[in-house]
């Protein structure tokens, strides 16, 4: 018997629906963890993450009606989060201000192997990147969405993310050499 994981905690979601507050906090339980980690890795400050999961899970909340089951909850709740994380970015003007500028892909360069350095490298790495450059590899390696996806996520074209995934990824590869 194969269980669609689009209907994964469906009875929670509807009993939420009804308005059914222990249920929400079931919910809420659930995918806390998981949705502070994305929005720590975006935002970087625990306390701009603590509020944005608060203010997603809110909102999840009060749209439930319009949730359809055409992807799992925490993917959907997982979209509000990333919207939100990139909401807050842009009211700080921290997001990219002149990417839309810079159009032209950079050579292909060699593919690193990430198992050639340590982990903890590439976290530190990481937190040393420009916010921008952040965003773009964190939305395309860790979450998983393509460059159109991200054009969308950030108001920006398909071509200037993948440009910026690249000057992300040869700026990654350098930091995490001099550490």
């Amino acid at each position: 018997m194969e269980a669609n994981v689009r209907f994964t905690h469906q009875a929670l979601v509807e009993q939420s629906r009804e308005g059914n507050r222990n249920a929400q906090y079931q919910l809420y339980g659930l995918y806390v963890d998981a949705m502070f980690n994305v929005a720590m890795r975006l935002l970087t400050i625990r306390e701009d993450a603590e509020d944005i999961i608060q203010e997603s899970f809110v909102e999840a909340f009060k749209k439930l009606d319009s949730f359809r089951f055409e992807s799992t909850f925490g993917a959907w709740l997982k979209r509000i989060v990333i919207n939100k994380s990139i909401n807050h970015l842009k009211a700080k003007r921290l997001l990219l201000s002149s990417m839309e500028n810079e159009e032209q892909l950079l050579d292909e360069e060699k593919e690193v192997e990430p198992n050639q350095f340590e982990i903890e490298k590439i976290r530190i790495g990481l937190t040393q990147l420009p916010e921008g450059y952040r965003q773009i590899i964190t939305l395309y390696l860790i979450e998983g969405y393509d460059h159109v996806e991200i054009g969308e996520i950030m108001g920006i074209t398909t071509s200037t993310s993948k440009s910026q995934y690249h000057r992300a990824k040869k700026k990654l590869i350098q930091i995490v050499k001099e550490l």
